[in-house]
């Protein structure tokens, strides 16, 4: 079964082809991040216009791409939620007119289910049951996902995401947007105990996270050394901050895993990129005797194949929608 895919929940846009849910005929993908670098942030208004300007020009790339015509597309699938609302309304938009026209089912799909989807693109070998960390620029959520539409959330943010955090650490320390890699960079060579950062934990919730006290710590500290003249070791600062995000993620990821009784850790979404809480889960887990997956960097970020390959599995739940699908900004996995 082959699944025409479209992701358009941020600043990228991508049209991807996916086989059967697990193989990747092709991944088109148009990053926005530097018209939107000069900002320091998303723009959505600047997002929506690009995603219209290019969405139409990839789907024909996709299709010649996969080495298929048209009408050998299946189906149509399109992230619907959650996201920038404008930016979502043009890959729901274009995607109902794909289905319309190719008299094939449209499958709507949670954008978060499609990162934990990534995996199996990633590892033919794995199912459902297993326990999800999910980080990205905008969610932090620790996910039961029970199969592979099945899916309970038993810990989240209760206010910033770690991607979100990533990107205000990086403004104030004057590196460019996103702010992942930049700060990775950074961090290489530097000291990670130089600095100490609080990790929050929220009673009574031993999975919820926090991390706008972290934020508002790193922000204070380089003020505070503006304006008194001095100088910081920004390659600790940087290895220092990262180091409190994973001591936010990894034990907790690690508890929940214990007291569920798993031993299969997934992790997906942006901030699965980083060197760092890589390396800490892979320690972690193999302490643990957990199998732990986690996607290559390219399927870490917003990509269409991830949305095929979640689709692949809606699809097989029943999951269809009509001409009246709408995006939603905000939607509970």
């Amino acid at each position: 079964m082959k699944i025409l895919a479209f992701e358009s929940t941020c600043d990228e846009t991508a049209v991807a082809v996916v086989e059967d849910g697990r193989k990747i005929l092709t991944d088109q993908i148009l990053s926005q991040a530097s018209l939107h670098a000069v900002y320091g942030g998303v723009v959505p208004e600047i997002a929506s216009r690009c995603h219209v300007e290019a969405i139409s020009i990839l789907a024909e790339r996709a299709v010649e791409a996969a080495g298929i015509q048209k009408k050998d597309i299946d189906a149509v699938a399109v992230s619907y939620a959650p996201g920038l609302i404008g930016a979502v309304l043009v890959g729901v938009n274009f995607a109902k007119a794909c289905a319309s026209a190719l008299h094939v089912p449209l499958i709507p799909v949670h954008h978060i289910r499609g990162h934990i989807a990534a995996n199996y693109l990633a590892y033919p070998e794995l199912e459902p049951p297993f326990l999800c960390l999910a980080i990205s620029g905008g969610n932090s959520l620790l996910v039961d996902v029970r199969d592979y539409t099945d899916m309970k959330i038993i810990g989240c943010t209760r206010d910033d995401a770690a991607g979100e955090c990533f990107d205000k650490t990086a403004r104030v320390l004057g590196l460019p947007y996103p702010g992942g890699r930049p700060i990775e960079e950074l961090s290489r060579g530097g000291d990670d105990t130089k600095y100490v950062f609080p990790t929050a934990h929220v009673d009574g919730s031993p999975y919820d996270m926090s991390f706008s006290g972290l934020k508002t710590a790193v922000i204070n500290l380089v003020h505070n050394a503006e304006q008194k003249g001095e100088e910081l070791d920004r390659a600790s600062l940087a290895a220092s901050f990262t180091k409190a995000v994973s001591d936010s993620l990894v034990p907790r990821t690690m508890q929940a895993a214990r007291e569920l009784g798993y031993d299969k850790i997934v992790v997906a979404g942006g901030v699965a990129a980083n060197a760092r809480i890589r390396a800490d889960f892979a320690r972690e887990a193999s302490i643990a005797g957990c199998r732990l997956y986690i996607p290559p960097l390219r399927l870490c970020g917003d990509n269409g194949a991830m949305v095929g390959a979640q689709g692949y599995y809606e699809y097989l739940a029943g999951v269809r929608a009509g001409s009246d699908l709408n995006a939603y900004a905000t939607m509970e996995i």
